[in-house]
């Protein structure tokens, strides 16, 4: 057996335990990525350690201790009120709500990650006290961050337009954006109609949250205060200054902790380290993955699929696959998007553009797979009592199925806007 064949059997495994146990995932990932890589593959165990995502796990870390202190002294409780009041008291409004103020944020600039990560924290809290599902306050979240993710404006767009210019397509901008938001928006209405979101009764907002944070009424303490102007300060560095966005979220916390708004020992115990070995044990096994070849060997088995007719849909497929687990901005849409000419006359036909966003449809909409940033941050920013162990596993097969309702997307409506 080949080290390609062996790291990707691997990873399948992985999977599979991920939906079929309670082991954690990222556990059995960095055991295997061991095996295989040192006993398969001759990869020394430094090169393996290698692959730990310190990037990844500094930013989850961080943006979650951040938010942990800031609910262990009540603030995101008496920001959900204020989030409550933005849907009226209607549960049905929220998860509409949610999708509204993550494009938003993700369309102005910082992108879908940053979005998820400011969103996310406080639609689980509310959406866990107002009875809506954990599972579509997610989906509602992310592909919000997702619809405005390719915006002119956002550092994503950026990294999509920049690459397609130099593929020989600029001047595109507008139909990037809308491509992608159709897509995302298409995918949230249908997430909303199957998983009930419009069956929730109107008052049920104002039953399920506590006294001191009905909709439309916040009462901050001194402590809440200054912290709410410490996430705003954050907010403000990270989209104006370029602050990193995880070793700034530690700086802030440490603020807080500094000045007494939050206790320490209470927001450190509520941080989901569970979650995070969970995604970065994942990360560690498809880091050898693409060191032995594996992933090469994946996209070729998919790609060979492939004619003039049917290249949107194969290719919205193959780095819809790839991006479950890797970076959509970092590694599909700067690999990919500068091949589309060669693959086009390799293939003897197709349309460029129309190949284009196929790419960014299809690898955008798995985003919301925990293996991916954005499922990560909604995983790890579930309120205690939850169980975060279903949501991945719900998130990891949408983000599966993603797979196929991109390459089905793609093949029928990428053409419609090239």
């Amino acid at each position: 057996m080949t080290p390609a064949v062996a790291s990707l059997l691997a990873l399948v495994v992985a999977i599979v335990l991920s939906m079929t146990s309670r082991i954690n995932v990222g556990v059995v990932s960095i055991a295997l990525a061991w095996i295989v890589g040192r006993y398969v593959a001759g990869v020394p165990a430094s090169a393996i350690v290698g692959g730990f995502p310190s990037d990844l796990f500094l930013t989850l870390t961080g943006i979650t201790l951040l938010f942990a202190a800031a609910e262990t002294n009540g603030t995101l409780e008496r920001l959900a009120g204020r989030a409550a009041a933005l849907a009226r008291g209607d549960a049905r409004r929220l998860p509409i709500v949610f999708f509204a103020v993550a494009c938003a944020i993700s369309a102005v600039g910082p992108g879908a990650i940053l979005s998820v990560a400011l969103v996310a924290p406080l639609a689980m809290v509310m959406a866990s006290r107002a009875g809506v599902s954990l599972f579509l306050t997610a989906l509602m979240v992310t592909n919000g961050a997702n619809a405005g993710n390719l915006s002119p404006i956002s550092s994503v767009g950026v990294v999509a337009n920049t690459a397609m210019t130099g593929a020989g397509l600029p001047d595109h901008e507008a139909v990037v954006w809308f491509a992608n938001f159709a897509a995302s928006t298409l995918v949230a209405a249908a997430a909303y109609v199957l998983l009930g979101g419009w069956k929730k009764s109107p008052g049920v907002i104002a039953e399920k949250v506590d006294a001191g944070i009905t909709p439309g009424i916040i009462r901050l303490t001194l402590s809440q205060r200054f912290t709410l102007l410490v996430l705003l300060a954050w907010i403000a560095g990270v989209i104006f200054l370029d602050l990193h966005l995880g070793l700034s979220a530690f700086a802030a916390g440490v603020v807080l902790v500094a000045v007494r708004a939050a206790d320490q020992s209470a927001a450190i115990r509520r941080v989901p380290w569970g979650v995070i070995i969970m995604v970065s044990g994942v990360t560690v096994l498809v880091a050898l993955l693409e060191r032995t070849g594996g992933m090469d060997l994946f996209s070729s088995l998919l790609a060979r699929l492939a004619t003039p007719r049917t290249i949107n849909g194969v290719m919205a497929f193959v780095t819809g696959a790839i991006s479950l687990y890797s970076s959509t901005s970092g590694v599909v849409m700067p690999a990919f998007l500068p091949t589309v000419p060669s693959v086009v006359q390799q293939l003897g036909g197709g349309d460029p553009l129309a190949l284009s966003l196929s790419i960014n449809i299809g690898s955008s909409l798995v985003d919301v797979s925990p293996l991916s940033t954005l499922g990560a941050l909604c995983v790890a920013a579930v309120p205690d009592g939850e169980d975060a162990t279903s949501l991945f596993r719900k998130l990891l097969l949408w983000g599966l199925s993603m797979t196929v309702a991109g390459a089905v997307l793609a093949q029928l409506f990428a053409p419609v806007f090239s």
